[in-house]
């Protein structure tokens, strides 16, 4: 612990997260959660403050989130601070791929602000963030097309034969 869930926006970390938690039983934190409780919706941060001040708050959120013994879902973009990606290193990491099809039924209506230009912008955005993903995952699972409540279930086995 932490057991850590990072991947691309809309792939299902806060879903899968909290089964996992519930199954593990031990608390589930979201970080993009914490920061809209203290600070108020992220679509609101962006357009007021910028995305590098919804970073701040990210990262402290973040560090608070790591020091849980908690299951613990990152914002897609929280493995682009460098202190982060250090701090993961400590961590038991899942990484939670979707494919482009399967995702845009999921972020649809959603309030984004950096896929103000949908699909195009999601595949842009995960294309950069890959690399990153990939590197710090302890393992890997598709999101896109196996029920969500299979893929907890893998995580849980997983993380029980770790410990």
């Amino acid at each position: 612990m932490p057991l850590v869930f990072i991947g691309p926006m809309a792939a299902g970390k806060t879903k899968i997260g909290r089964k996992v938690a519930k199954s593990l039983d031990v608390p589930f934190i979201d970080t993009d959660h914490r920061i809209v409780a203290l600070h108020g919706p992220i679509t609101d941060l962006f357009g007021q403050h910028g995305e590098e001040h919804f970073r701040v708050l990210e990262r402290q959120a973040v560090v608070q989130a790591l020091t849980e013994q908690a299951v613990v879902s990152l914002g897609g973009g929280a493995v682009l601070d460098e202190e982060t990606q250090a701090d993961l290193a400590e961590c038991s990491v899942v990484y939670l791929s979707v494919s482009a099809r399967a995702v845009g039924a999921r972020i649809g209506g959603a309030k984004r602000p950096l896929l103000t230009g949908g699909i195009a912008d999601w595949k842009r955005i995960y294309a950069l963030r890959r690399p990153i993903y990939e590197a710090l995952a302890g393992i890997r699972f598709d999101t896109s097309h196996r029920p969500l409540g299979a893929i907890a279930d893998d995580v849980v086995k997983w993380t029980k034969k770790r410990s």
